[in-house]
Protein backbone atom coordinates (compact mmCIF):
# COMPACT_ATOMS: atom_id res chain seq x y z
CA UNK A 1 0.00 0.00 0.00
CA UNK A 2 3.03 2.26 0.77
CA UNK A 3 4.28 1.44 -2.78
CA UNK A 4 0.57 2.99 -4.39
CA UNK A 5 0.54 5.78 -2.42
CA UNK A 6 4.12 6.65 -3.52
CA UNK A 7 3.87 6.00 -7.38
CA UNK A 8 0.51 7.74 -7.09
CA UNK A 9 2.07 10.63 -5.77
CA UNK A 10 5.00 10.85 -8.13
CA UNK A 11 3.29 9.91 -11.27
CA UNK A 12 0.62 12.73 -10.27
CA UNK A 13 2.56 15.52 -9.25
CA UNK A 14 5.07 15.26 -12.49
CA UNK A 15 1.95 14.83 -14.53
CA UNK A 16 0.32 17.67 -13.34
CA UNK A 17 3.56 19.72 -13.46
CA UNK A 18 4.03 18.69 -17.56
CA UNK A 19 0.41 20.41 -18.14
CA UNK A 20 1.54 23.89 -16.43
CA UNK A 21 -0.47 23.14 -13.26
CA UNK A 22 0.32 25.86 -10.47
CA UNK A 23 2.36 24.08 -8.06
CA UNK A 24 0.40 24.92 -5.03
CA UNK A 25 -2.50 23.46 -6.75
CA UNK A 26 -0.33 20.23 -8.29
CA UNK A 27 0.76 19.71 -4.90
CA UNK A 28 -2.44 19.42 -3.21
CA UNK A 29 -4.11 17.61 -6.08
CA UNK A 30 -1.60 15.31 -5.99
CA UNK A 31 -1.65 14.39 -2.20
CA UNK A 32 -5.24 14.01 -2.39
CA UNK A 33 -5.01 11.32 -5.16
CA UNK A 34 -2.07 9.87 -2.92
CA UNK A 35 -4.86 9.35 -0.15
CA UNK A 36 -7.22 7.11 -2.48
CA UNK A 37 -5.90 4.04 -1.62
CA UNK A 38 -6.85 4.88 1.97
CA UNK A 39 -9.25 6.78 2.03
CA UNK A 40 -12.63 7.25 0.20
CA UNK A 41 -12.80 10.83 -1.37
CA UNK A 42 -14.32 12.85 1.21
CA UNK A 43 -12.63 11.83 3.90
CA UNK A 44 -8.97 12.68 1.87
CA UNK A 45 -10.22 15.91 0.77
CA UNK A 46 -11.09 16.07 4.53
CA UNK A 47 -7.77 15.46 5.76
CA UNK A 48 -6.24 17.80 2.97
CA UNK A 49 -8.41 20.37 3.85
CA UNK A 50 -7.18 20.25 7.61
CA UNK A 51 -3.77 19.44 7.57
CA UNK A 52 -3.54 22.84 4.83
CA UNK A 53 -5.18 25.32 7.33
CA UNK A 54 -3.75 23.80 10.62
CA UNK A 55 -0.23 24.23 8.96
CA UNK A 56 -0.67 28.31 8.91
CA UNK A 57 -1.56 28.18 12.18
CA UNK A 58 1.72 29.52 13.50
CA UNK A 59 2.85 32.26 14.47
CA UNK A 60 6.01 32.73 13.33
CA UNK A 61 4.56 32.92 9.58
CA UNK A 62 3.50 36.19 10.09
CA UNK A 63 6.82 37.66 9.05
CA UNK A 64 6.91 36.22 5.54
CA UNK A 65 4.10 38.98 4.82
CA UNK A 66 5.56 41.76 6.73
CA UNK A 67 8.99 40.81 5.22
CA UNK A 68 7.26 41.25 2.01
CA UNK A 69 6.06 44.48 2.49
CA UNK A 70 9.18 45.88 3.83
CA UNK A 71 11.01 44.74 0.86
CA UNK A 72 8.19 46.88 -1.70
CA UNK A 73 8.55 49.59 0.47
CA UNK A 74 12.38 49.15 0.50
CA UNK A 75 11.81 48.85 -3.70
CA UNK A 76 10.09 52.23 -3.96
CA UNK A 77 11.49 54.59 -1.60
CA UNK A 78 15.13 55.06 -3.28
CA UNK A 79 16.70 53.05 -0.71
CA UNK A 80 18.10 50.40 -3.99
CA UNK A 81 19.49 53.58 -5.34
CA UNK A 82 21.44 54.79 -2.51
CA UNK A 83 22.81 51.46 -1.62
CA UNK A 84 24.11 51.10 -5.71
CA UNK A 85 25.84 54.41 -5.41
CA UNK A 86 27.61 52.96 -2.39
CA UNK A 87 28.44 49.90 -4.64
CA UNK A 88 29.68 52.41 -6.92
CA UNK A 89 32.51 53.36 -4.71
CA UNK A 90 33.29 49.89 -3.26
CA UNK A 91 33.92 49.18 -6.46
CA UNK A 92 35.65 52.67 -6.96
CA UNK A 93 37.94 52.81 -10.41
CA UNK A 94 39.15 49.32 -11.57
CA UNK A 95 38.47 47.55 -14.91
CA UNK A 96 35.09 46.07 -14.95
CA UNK A 97 34.09 48.54 -11.62
CA UNK A 98 30.17 48.14 -12.58
CA UNK A 99 29.75 45.06 -13.10
CA UNK A 100 31.92 44.69 -9.94
CA UNK A 101 29.06 47.17 -7.97
CA UNK A 102 26.35 44.95 -9.57
CA UNK A 103 27.64 42.14 -7.58
CA UNK A 104 28.17 44.50 -4.24
CA UNK A 105 24.72 46.51 -4.81
CA UNK A 106 22.62 43.06 -5.09
CA UNK A 107 24.60 41.70 -1.87
CA UNK A 108 23.59 45.12 -0.05
CA UNK A 109 19.75 45.45 -1.33
CA UNK A 110 19.39 41.91 -1.06
CA UNK A 111 20.22 41.77 2.82
CA UNK A 112 17.81 44.38 3.22
CA UNK A 113 15.43 43.14 1.12
CA UNK A 114 15.40 39.70 1.17
CA UNK A 115 14.42 39.18 -2.30
CA UNK A 116 16.27 37.95 -5.31
CA UNK A 117 13.24 39.08 -7.84
CA UNK A 118 13.36 42.66 -6.09
CA UNK A 119 17.34 42.38 -6.18
CA UNK A 120 17.60 41.45 -9.68
CA UNK A 121 14.71 44.31 -10.71
CA UNK A 122 15.77 47.05 -8.69
CA UNK A 123 19.26 46.70 -9.39
CA UNK A 124 19.29 45.33 -12.80
CA UNK A 125 17.21 48.54 -14.02
CA UNK A 126 19.05 50.83 -12.14
CA UNK A 127 22.76 49.37 -13.62
CA UNK A 128 21.53 48.53 -17.20
CA UNK A 129 21.54 51.47 -19.05
CA UNK A 130 24.78 53.16 -17.08
CA UNK A 131 26.88 49.71 -17.90
CA UNK A 132 25.13 49.92 -22.11
CA UNK A 133 26.65 53.73 -21.83
CA UNK A 134 29.75 52.98 -20.86
CA UNK A 135 30.24 50.03 -22.76
CA UNK A 136 29.86 46.92 -21.60
CA UNK A 137 28.53 43.76 -23.38
CA UNK A 138 25.03 43.98 -21.81
CA UNK A 139 24.58 40.15 -22.03
CA UNK A 140 27.12 39.87 -19.59
CA UNK A 141 26.21 42.48 -17.39
CA UNK A 142 22.39 40.77 -17.77
CA UNK A 143 24.08 37.43 -16.18
CA UNK A 144 26.57 39.22 -13.86
CA UNK A 145 23.04 40.70 -11.86
CA UNK A 146 21.03 37.42 -12.56
CA UNK A 147 23.76 35.13 -10.94
CA UNK A 148 24.49 38.02 -7.94
CA UNK A 149 20.86 38.55 -7.57
CA UNK A 150 20.25 35.64 -5.26
CA UNK A 151 22.87 36.16 -2.59
CA UNK A 152 20.47 38.16 -0.19
CA UNK A 153 18.58 34.75 0.39
CA UNK A 154 21.17 33.43 2.54
CA UNK A 155 21.23 36.96 4.47
CA UNK A 156 18.22 38.34 6.91
CA UNK A 157 15.32 38.81 6.02
CA UNK A 158 15.31 36.24 4.07
CA UNK A 159 12.00 33.76 3.85
CA UNK A 160 13.56 30.75 2.11
CA UNK A 161 15.54 30.54 5.61
CA UNK A 162 12.32 30.92 7.95
CA UNK A 163 10.72 28.77 5.59
CA UNK A 164 13.12 26.18 6.70
CA UNK A 165 13.44 27.07 9.87
CA UNK A 166 9.48 26.24 10.34
CA UNK A 167 9.62 23.35 8.18
CA UNK A 168 12.83 21.45 9.44
CA UNK A 169 10.67 21.93 13.04
CA UNK A 170 12.15 24.50 15.28
CA UNK A 171 15.65 25.04 13.94
CA UNK A 172 16.72 28.10 15.48
CA UNK A 173 16.00 31.32 12.46
CA UNK A 174 18.20 33.84 13.98
CA UNK A 175 21.00 30.63 14.09
CA UNK A 176 20.06 30.35 10.50
CA UNK A 177 20.35 34.56 9.81
CA UNK A 178 23.69 34.63 10.98
CA UNK A 179 24.84 31.13 9.64
CA UNK A 180 23.98 32.89 6.13
CA UNK A 181 26.42 35.60 5.94
CA UNK A 182 30.07 34.07 4.53
CA UNK A 183 28.21 31.22 2.64
CA UNK A 184 26.22 34.67 1.18
CA UNK A 185 29.83 36.32 0.65
CA UNK A 186 32.15 32.73 -0.93
CA UNK A 187 28.64 33.03 -3.21
CA UNK A 188 29.54 36.80 -4.31
CA UNK A 189 33.21 36.28 -4.41
CA UNK A 190 32.83 33.28 -6.67
CA UNK A 191 30.96 35.95 -9.08
CA UNK A 192 33.88 38.92 -8.35
CA UNK A 193 36.18 35.66 -9.29
CA UNK A 194 34.91 35.08 -12.94
CA UNK A 195 34.39 38.94 -13.91
CA UNK A 196 38.09 39.37 -12.87
CA UNK A 197 38.86 36.36 -15.23
CA UNK A 198 37.15 38.05 -18.09
CA UNK A 199 36.71 41.63 -17.33
CA UNK A 200 40.25 42.66 -17.82
CA UNK A 201 39.20 45.01 -20.93
CA UNK A 202 36.19 46.56 -19.10
CA UNK A 203 36.09 49.86 -18.67
CA UNK A 204 37.31 51.16 -15.49
CA UNK A 205 34.89 53.42 -12.79
CA UNK A 206 35.45 57.11 -12.64
CA UNK A 207 38.51 58.32 -10.40
CA UNK A 208 35.96 60.72 -8.97
CA UNK A 209 34.18 58.15 -7.32
CA UNK A 210 36.89 57.55 -4.61
CA UNK A 211 37.25 61.55 -4.27
CA UNK A 212 36.58 62.44 -0.16
CA UNK A 213 34.14 64.13 -0.67
CA UNK A 214 31.84 62.03 -2.82
CA UNK A 215 32.91 58.84 -0.90
CA UNK A 216 31.53 60.90 2.37
CA UNK A 217 28.30 61.94 1.02
CA UNK A 218 27.35 58.52 -0.55
CA UNK A 219 28.04 57.16 2.73
CA UNK A 220 25.97 59.13 4.51
CA UNK A 221 23.22 58.83 2.17
CA UNK A 222 23.40 54.67 2.41
CA UNK A 223 23.95 54.73 6.30
CA UNK A 224 20.20 54.77 7.34
CA UNK A 225 19.32 51.99 4.69
CA UNK A 226 22.46 49.80 6.16
CA UNK A 227 21.39 50.60 9.57
CA UNK A 228 18.28 48.04 8.96
CA UNK A 229 20.84 45.29 8.75
CA UNK A 230 22.67 46.50 12.19
CA UNK A 231 18.93 47.06 14.26
CA UNK A 232 17.39 43.67 13.07
CA UNK A 233 20.54 41.49 13.37
CA UNK A 234 21.74 43.09 16.35
CA UNK A 235 18.08 43.10 18.15
CA UNK A 236 17.59 39.36 16.92
CA UNK A 237 20.83 38.27 18.45
CA UNK A 238 20.39 40.47 21.71
CA UNK A 239 17.09 38.67 21.89
CA UNK A 240 15.28 42.43 22.33
CA UNK A 241 12.64 40.83 19.95
CA UNK A 242 11.71 37.69 17.75
CA UNK A 243 12.28 37.20 13.87
CA UNK A 244 8.43 37.86 13.83
CA UNK A 245 8.78 40.81 15.53
CA UNK A 246 11.74 41.96 13.67
CA UNK A 247 9.83 41.96 10.36
CA UNK A 248 7.26 44.28 11.90
CA UNK A 249 9.88 46.65 12.26
CA UNK A 250 11.45 45.95 9.02
CA UNK A 251 8.07 47.65 7.55
CA UNK A 252 8.28 50.50 10.27
CA UNK A 253 11.56 51.31 9.69
CA UNK A 254 11.28 50.82 5.95
CA UNK A 255 8.35 53.31 5.79
CA UNK A 256 10.24 56.28 7.88
CA UNK A 257 13.09 55.56 6.01
CA UNK A 258 11.44 55.91 2.33
CA UNK A 259 9.05 59.26 3.30
CA UNK A 260 12.80 60.49 4.74
CA UNK A 261 14.12 60.34 1.29
CA UNK A 262 10.83 61.71 -0.28
CA UNK A 263 10.55 59.04 -2.39
CA UNK A 264 7.56 57.18 -1.55
CA UNK A 265 3.72 58.92 -1.84
CA UNK A 266 1.00 57.94 0.50
CA UNK A 267 -1.02 57.26 -2.39
CA UNK A 268 1.47 53.98 -3.18
CA UNK A 269 0.85 52.33 -0.32
CA UNK A 270 -2.28 50.97 -1.08
CA UNK A 271 -0.70 49.10 -4.09
CA UNK A 272 2.61 48.21 -2.19
CA UNK A 273 0.15 46.57 0.03
CA UNK A 274 -1.94 44.73 -2.18
CA UNK A 275 1.06 43.53 -3.96
CA UNK A 276 2.41 41.92 -0.63
CA UNK A 277 -0.77 40.40 -0.27
CA UNK A 278 -1.01 38.74 -3.51
CA UNK A 279 2.30 37.33 -3.17
CA UNK A 280 1.93 36.44 0.85
CA UNK A 281 -1.09 34.50 0.02
CA UNK A 282 0.73 32.39 -2.97
CA UNK A 283 3.59 31.90 -0.37
CA UNK A 284 1.59 30.83 2.25
CA UNK A 285 -1.47 28.56 0.46
CA UNK A 286 2.20 26.46 -1.22
CA UNK A 287 3.03 26.38 2.71
CA UNK A 288 -0.32 24.83 3.13
CA UNK A 289 -0.39 22.42 0.76
CA UNK A 290 3.24 21.52 0.50
CA UNK A 291 2.52 20.43 4.38
CA UNK A 292 -0.38 18.63 3.41
CA UNK A 293 2.06 16.56 1.07
CA UNK A 294 4.62 16.26 3.75
CA UNK A 295 1.94 14.59 6.00
CA UNK A 296 1.66 12.38 2.91
CA UNK A 297 5.10 11.81 2.84
CA UNK A 298 5.46 10.24 6.44
CA UNK A 299 2.56 7.87 6.29
CA UNK A 300 4.11 6.53 2.97
CA UNK A 301 7.79 6.40 5.20
CA UNK A 302 8.54 8.03 2.32
CA UNK A 303 12.01 10.02 4.23
CA UNK A 304 12.91 6.29 5.16
CA UNK A 305 12.64 5.10 1.51
CA UNK A 306 15.27 8.04 0.76
CA UNK A 307 17.22 7.00 3.75
CA UNK A 308 17.72 3.35 2.61
CA UNK A 309 18.32 4.50 -0.89
CA UNK A 310 20.90 6.43 0.00
CA UNK A 311 22.93 4.52 2.42
CA UNK A 312 22.57 1.61 -0.06
CA UNK A 313 24.81 3.71 -2.23
CA UNK A 314 27.20 5.03 0.07
CA UNK A 315 27.74 5.30 3.80
CA UNK A 316 29.78 8.35 3.67
CA UNK A 317 28.59 11.55 4.68
CA UNK A 318 29.54 13.43 2.45
CA UNK A 319 28.63 11.22 -0.50
CA UNK A 320 25.16 11.47 0.86
CA UNK A 321 25.41 15.32 0.70
CA UNK A 322 26.76 14.85 -2.45
CA UNK A 323 23.73 12.83 -3.31
CA UNK A 324 21.58 15.88 -2.23
CA UNK A 325 22.80 18.75 -3.86
CA UNK A 326 22.77 16.71 -6.96
CA UNK A 327 19.02 16.08 -6.38
CA UNK A 328 18.76 19.84 -5.17
CA UNK A 329 20.57 21.16 -8.50
CA UNK A 330 18.56 18.75 -10.85
CA UNK A 331 15.16 19.30 -9.39
CA UNK A 332 16.24 23.17 -9.20
CA UNK A 333 15.99 23.93 -12.17
CA UNK A 334 12.15 22.70 -12.57
CA UNK A 335 11.20 24.08 -9.16
CA UNK A 336 11.43 27.34 -7.45
CA UNK A 337 12.72 27.88 -4.33
CA UNK A 338 9.69 28.37 -2.25
CA UNK A 339 8.12 24.68 -2.85
CA UNK A 340 11.69 23.75 -3.46
CA UNK A 341 12.42 23.82 0.33
CA UNK A 342 8.89 22.99 1.46
CA UNK A 343 9.00 19.49 -0.84
CA UNK A 344 12.62 18.25 -0.12
CA UNK A 345 13.06 19.47 3.39
CA UNK A 346 10.77 16.81 5.13
CA UNK A 347 12.64 14.32 2.65
CA UNK A 348 15.88 15.30 2.85
CA UNK A 349 15.83 16.88 7.25
CA UNK A 350 16.07 13.40 8.59
CA UNK A 351 18.45 11.54 6.22
CA UNK A 352 20.37 14.43 7.08
CA UNK A 353 20.23 14.59 10.70
CA UNK A 354 20.95 10.59 10.91
CA UNK A 355 24.10 11.16 9.49
CA UNK A 356 25.18 14.03 11.58
CA UNK A 357 24.30 17.12 9.85
CA UNK A 358 23.82 19.88 11.92
CA UNK A 359 19.90 21.51 11.20
CA UNK A 360 21.76 24.98 10.87
CA UNK A 361 24.63 23.75 8.13
CA UNK A 362 21.61 21.90 6.36
CA UNK A 363 19.67 24.59 6.12
CA UNK A 364 22.11 26.68 3.97
CA UNK A 365 22.64 23.83 1.71
CA UNK A 366 19.65 23.40 1.29
CA UNK A 367 18.93 27.06 0.73
CA UNK A 368 22.02 27.72 -1.44
CA UNK A 369 21.22 24.66 -3.60
CA UNK A 370 18.17 26.68 -4.56
CA UNK A 371 19.71 30.31 -4.88
CA UNK A 372 21.13 28.36 -7.65
CA UNK A 373 18.57 26.77 -8.95
CA UNK A 374 16.51 30.21 -9.62
CA UNK A 375 19.50 31.05 -11.98
CA UNK A 376 18.66 28.33 -14.42
CA UNK A 377 15.75 27.84 -16.90
CA UNK A 378 12.70 26.57 -17.44
CA UNK A 379 11.18 28.10 -14.48
CA UNK A 380 14.28 30.81 -12.53
CA UNK A 381 12.28 33.64 -12.12
CA UNK A 382 15.70 35.83 -11.20
CA UNK A 383 16.88 34.89 -14.96
CA UNK A 384 13.49 35.91 -16.64
CA UNK A 385 13.06 38.97 -14.56
CA UNK A 386 17.05 39.72 -15.44
CA UNK A 387 16.55 38.92 -18.59
CA UNK A 388 13.36 41.46 -18.98
CA UNK A 389 14.93 44.59 -17.27
CA UNK A 390 18.26 43.84 -18.88
CA UNK A 391 16.28 43.88 -22.93
CA UNK A 392 18.34 40.89 -23.81
CA UNK A 393 17.07 37.49 -24.67
CA UNK A 394 17.72 34.40 -22.34
CA UNK A 395 19.77 33.01 -25.62
CA UNK A 396 22.43 35.53 -25.50
CA UNK A 397 22.34 35.63 -21.41
CA UNK A 398 23.07 31.73 -20.77
CA UNK A 399 26.57 31.57 -22.19
CA UNK A 400 27.83 34.35 -20.41
CA UNK A 401 26.00 33.20 -17.34
CA UNK A 402 27.14 29.25 -17.52
CA UNK A 403 30.73 30.23 -16.15
CA UNK A 404 29.47 31.90 -13.00
CA UNK A 405 27.09 29.20 -12.79
CA UNK A 406 29.85 26.55 -12.29
CA UNK A 407 31.48 29.15 -9.87
CA UNK A 408 28.57 29.27 -7.63
CA UNK A 409 28.67 25.54 -7.89
CA UNK A 410 32.27 25.23 -6.31
CA UNK A 411 30.96 27.64 -3.36
CA UNK A 412 28.14 25.00 -2.69
CA UNK A 413 30.84 22.10 -2.81
CA UNK A 414 32.90 24.62 -0.03
CA UNK A 415 29.95 25.29 2.07
CA UNK A 416 29.02 21.83 1.91
CA UNK A 417 32.18 20.04 2.83
CA UNK A 418 33.43 22.64 5.09
CA UNK A 419 30.72 23.02 8.00
CA UNK A 420 32.43 25.56 9.49
CA UNK A 421 31.97 27.91 7.02
CA UNK A 422 27.86 27.64 8.31
CA UNK A 423 28.52 27.26 12.17
CA UNK A 424 31.60 29.47 13.16
CA UNK A 425 29.58 32.94 13.28
CA UNK A 426 26.25 31.15 14.98
CA UNK A 427 28.85 29.98 17.64
CA UNK A 428 30.72 32.95 17.56
CA UNK A 429 27.25 34.34 18.76
CA UNK A 430 26.67 31.52 20.97
CA UNK A 431 23.15 30.53 18.94
CA UNK A 432 24.37 26.63 18.12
Amino acid sequence: MQLAVIGILTVTFSVLLFFGVPISVAIALSSFCALLPLYDPLMASEVIAQKTLTSLDNFGFLAIPFFILAGQIMNAGGIARRLIDLAKVIAGPIPGALAYCNVVANFLFGAVSGSAVSSAAAVGSAMAPIQKKEGYDPAFTAAVNIASSVSGLLTPPSGALILYALISGGTSVIALFVAGYIPAALMSLSIVAVIAIKGKDMPRGSRDLWRAPHVVKTLIDALPSLALIVLIMGGLIAGIFTPTEASSISVLYSLVLAFAYRELKLRQLPTLVKNSVVTASIVLFMVGTSSAMSWVFSIAEIPTYVTQAMLSVTDSPWGILLLMNLVLLVMGTFMDLTPAILIFTPIFYPVAVKIGVHPVHFGIIMVFNNCIGILTPPVGSSLFVGSGVSGVSLERIMPKLMPMFYAECVALALVTFIPGLSLWLPRVFGLV
